[in-house]
């Protein structure tokens, strides 16, 4: 059976599917409309590293390999490539016509609608990094001690958006030599979004589109604290 997980400080990797969920989250506090009613942690960080430089990541609904795919937004104005981290310097936001007008600067096309009747606001629909060139078993077998995560739960719950505190309940692997070991039952990941980003110590190859709003890839994060329940 699955065993008690070690408590410190590790090394995680993250799957491509815990990967896309933590780049959503990410990509939600990059909405402008956030950023204009100062519930972003991002806001006045444009210009500034907030990631490592290995980190890439763009917003780009004209990409029909994204599951958030499409030619327009809400408004009806052509949707586009949006740069939003670039070697883990902040580019910007993803702007609406109104969150523009307040901001001073134009609509990126990003236009989303929770519903039909809801008024547009801006959004991300189909986040994606830019991927490295190790494989996931490569990165692997470069990690010493650490766990594999391949399940979250209530990250969306356990994540603050304006002060970037997170903690979430993971099930995945250890990792030991570089080679994945036993199944990890429940433990407790607590970070910052903010301090995640920037421990980044590899980006894997492996891009993958998934059916939400953030592609996902494997993701090596260094000095992580880890709990076990």
């Amino acid at each position: 059976g699955a065993t008690k997980p070690p408590s410190g400080r590790l090394t995680i990797v993250l799957d491509p599917w815990v990967t896309a969920q933590l780049l959503g989250i990410v990509a939600g506090t990059l909405g402008a409309e956030e950023v204009v009613k100062g519930r972003s942690l991002f806001a006045d960080r444009v210009g500034e590293q907030v990631a490592s430089p290995l980190l890439t990541v763009v917003e780009d609904p004209t990409n029909a390999r994204s599951w958030g795919a499409t030619p327009v937004d809400a408004e009806g104005l052509a949707t586009r490539r949006v740069p939003l981290v670039d070697a883990g310097v902040l580019q910007g936001f993803v702007h609406s016509t109104w969150t523009a007008r307040r901001m001073g600067t134009a609509s990126t096309g990003s236009a989303v609608r929770g519903g039909f009747k809801s008024t547009p606001g801006a959004g991300c629909r189909a986040v994606a990094p830019t991927p490295g060139t190790a494989t996931a078993a490569e990165l692997i077998a470069g990690v010493d001690d650490g766990v594999l995560v391949q399940e979250v739960s209530g990250l969306h719950s356990g994540v603050n958006p304006v002060s970037g505190d997170l903690s979430t309940g993971a099930e995945g692997l250890r990792i030991r030599g570089g080679q994945v070991a036993e199944p990890l039952r429940e433990f407790t990941i607590a970070s910052t979004l903010q301090r995640l980003l920037l421990d980044v110590r590899a980006v894997g190859a492996d891009l993958t589109w998934l059916p939400m709003s953030a592609a996902g890839l494997t993701l090596v994060i260094g000095d992580v604290a880890v709990s076990g329940e």
